[in-house]
């Protein structure tokens, strides 16, 4: 499917002669209008589609070829985990194509879109868009793993584990298109002079690696972040399951010592005391002193290891 805009008074209209083309969920038949009419090399065309791939650019003899990396819209099946996705850019002298898998109508109407004069504009606009989104996004896994870290201390439950789990997937993921990214507009800064970009245009650029590069660091800020609370997590947890099995362990001697002792009086020989009246007391009682003198000793030898 495609929606087609054209720049009027430093706004992006919908128009059907426009010529900035926005293509989502691309079908073979303009797949093969695209390779067909404006020469696009069909492996960058797929390679555009592909949320495995590196953003990259290629140098075509009649348009530039740009793959940026974005974040994917969030579905609900995906539960916690936090996709990107291959966003195809091909920058022609009089006209753009945009190809991507998520519709980016939303995205054109949004804020830095209220003011454009060139097609370039919107070229370097919609990279910064993506640099918000992954912002936002960021800020949102932040906030669900501050969620999840006050519910793990309040329940040890392994499904907040595993969305723990998710958003830190989610965040190398992100880290990583975020670098890649920063290659790109490396890149093309490199390149401004084959790519005809204007003074003016390079200090966009330059605002944008700048915004990029803060967005790569908070990643991995975010990143570090939640790998420690896992860390830590995993160690409280073993450290718990520890002093669970020293308690059991402490029980199960506990019982055995007086078990010991009522053990030798009920075997079926002559034992001492059998003649008393009070012999079950005092078995009684051997079985409390060995318990407590169990204890005793037991903690005597951890307050030397301490």
């Amino acid at each position: 499917m495609v929606n087609r805009f054209k720049i009027e008074e430093e706004r992006l209209v919908p128009s059907p002669d426009g010529n900035l083309f926005f293509f989502h969920a691309l079908e073979e038949t303009e797949k093969r209008f695209l390779i067909e009419n404006f020469l696009i090399d069909e492996h960058t065309l797929q390679s555009s589609l592909d949320p495995e791939e590196l953003a990259r650019l290629e140098i075509e003899p009649e348009h530039y070829a740009f793959i940026i990396k974005a974040p994917k819209h969030h579905i609900a099946e995906d539960d916690l985990l936090f996709r990107v996705q291959s966003i195809g850019i091909f920058l022609f002298k009089d006209r753009l194509i945009v190809v991507s898998q998520d519709k980016l109508i939303d995205l054109l109407i949004s804020k830095p879109f209220q003011k454009v004069t060139t097609i370039k504009d919107v070229f370097f606009k919609i990279i910064y868009s993506f640099i918000l989104q992954f912002y936002n996004h960021l800020n949102t896994i932040n906030k669900i793993s501050d969620e999840l870290e006050r519910k793990l201390s309040q329940a040890q439950e392994n499904k907040y584990l595993l969305q723990l789990f998710a958003l830190e997937k989610s965040l190398v993921y992100y880290h990583n298109a975020i670098t890649t990214n920063q290659f790109l507009l490396e890149k093309i800064k490199f390149n401004a002079t084959k790519l005809n970009i204007t003074d003016e245009e390079k200090e966009l650029l330059e605002d944008i690696l700048i915004e990029n590069n803060q967005c790569l660091r908070q990643a991995e800020t975010y990143s570090s972040i939640l790998a420690s609370l896992m860390d830590a997590r995993a160690s409280i947890i073993a450290n718990n399951l520890n002093v669970l099995m020293k308690i059991l362990n402490i029980i199960t001697i506990t019982i055995m010592v007086p078990t010991f002792v009522v053990s030798l009086f009920s075997m079926n020989v002559t034992i001492p005391l059998a003649e008393y009246k009070s012999a079950f007391w005092i078995i009684l009682s051997m079985c409390l002193i060995s318990a407590i003198g169990f204890i005793i000793i037991w903690n005597m030898k951890i307050k030397k290891i301490r």
